[in-house]
């Protein structure tokens, strides 16, 4: 066959297999659209009952699926769940499911936020906390979560209304979901001074304490994000929260301990930030054993080539930050676990090895290579900041791409 007929036969072959594919296609897309269809149209049934199993059904529907997630959005489902939620003629059970499905959809992408938001899914979802039915409470929380933890939310809009701060503090006693919930939308909607302010004059320090020493793990470390961030760059937190007894001990113990070795990761590191914020706004002396000998080899220890991408990335900017101001930390942590060379380690992603035993790690270092750099950047530019003799010993070591 003539090359010319040869490649004009193969492409009318591709272009068979298009119209072929997008039939399919098609026939899917009018498939699922005429599914989430039937799921909207059941809201509006004129049975209680049948709109609740309609609701039931669709949340089942959504588990997983962000393109039947997308579809019930278009189709409008939101607006009437909405609706059914803040009526007091439908039943707990029929309200506390439309915050599920409501929160699930939240799970999906960031237009499906977009859309939440945009329908005024906040101002109803607080309006939900003033109920009594504990269920229905937690259902608007945890979706209150799961719409403030995007990052294409206002976080204002948690602070519009001068009551909603207090009564989410008052919650803070209902249950441990409430107790998480909370404290997640707290330390996510605090972005500024003003922020830190608010929560801290409606009692978040002594509301928030407490909760340090919970039984649930989840919301220790909630407790824990809430003070670090309301700890940043704040003298007037800081000066409260190193006085704060929890249980009998001193908040700066106490967070000693959540950094020792056997406590998770993250615990570890998070109880890390929250003593070095409170450093760093003048609360706890630079030469207080419990940031010599505790935070900083804490921080050090974040920066191993053992621990994952992420941590590694938050302990070396945590680090530096630490340090910055201080020679004498700078002194100590220069020569603390070998930390210089350790960040030499910082350069060396994606290496040969993972590309061997692990795909996904390589992908995963592909991705954060930036990060890792500018992490190590951050913590030698803090290193060598004020003294001669660390320049030098840090521009001597081995391996590094820029000296």
């Amino acid at each position: 066959m003539p090359l010319v007929l040869q490649q004009a036969s193969e492409i009318l072959c591709v272009k068979r297999l298009c119209q072929l594919i997008w039939v399919l296609l098609s026939d899917t897309m009018q498939e699922v659209t005429a599914t989430s269809r039937h799921y909207v149209d059941r809201l509006f049934d004129p049975d209680p009952q049948k709109v609740l199993q309609g609701v039931i059904d669709m949340k089942n529907a959504v588990i997983g699926n962000n393109k039947q997630k997308a579809n019930l959005i278009v189709l409008g489902a939101v607006p009437r769940l909405l609706y059914l939620l803040q009526q007091s003629s439908s039943s707990a059970e029929l309200r506390a499911e439309c915050a599920v499905v409501l929160g699930s959809l939240a799970m999906g992408t960031e237009n499906n936020i977009k859309s939440l938001v945009d329908c005024h899914i906040i101002p109803a979802l607080l309006q939900g906390l003033l109920c009594l039915d504990l269920v229905f409470i937690e259902a608007c929380l945890r979706c209150l979560r799961t719409v403030f933890v995007s990052s294409v939310t206002p976080v204002q809009l948690l602070y519009t209304d001068h009551t909603v701060i207090p009564h989410l503090m008052s919650l803070l006693s209902r249950s441990q979901r409430t107790q998480e919930y909370v404290t997640q939308i707290f330390s996510h909607c605090c972005k500024t001074p003003e922020h830190q302010t608010v929560l801290f004059n409606h009692g978040a320090i002594q509301n928030i304490a407490p909760l340090l020493t919970s039984l649930s793990y989840k919301v220790r470390m909630q407790a824990l994000k809430c003070f670090s961030v309301l700890a940043y760059e704040n003298t007037q937190v800081s000066m409260t929260l190193v006085n704060v007894l929890v249980d009998g001990e001193l908040l700066c113990q106490v967070l000693v301990q959540m950094m020792q070795r056997d406590k998770p990761i993250e615990m570890q590191l998070t109880a890390a930030k929250c003593l070095t914020y409170m450093c760093r706004a003048g609360a706890i002396g630079t030469d207080d054993n419990c940031i010599v000998l505790k935070t900083l080899p804490c921080l050090v220890r974040m920066c191993s080539k053992d621990r994952l991408l992420e941590e590694r990335v938050e302990g070396a900017e945590t680090l530096a930050y630490l340090i910055e101001p201080d020679v004498e930390l700078q002194r100590i942590a220069s020569v603390t676990d070998h930390l210089v060379a350790m960040l030499a380690d910082y350069f060396k992603y994606p290496s040969s090895v993972s590309a061997i035993t692990d795909i996904k790690r390589l992908d995963h270092d592909l991705k954060h290579a930036h990060e890792l750099r500018q992490a190590a950047f951050k913590l030698y530019a803090s290193l060598g900041s004020n003294d001669e003799d660390v320049r030098k010993k840090v521009s001597v070591n081995e391996g590094l791409p820029f000296f």
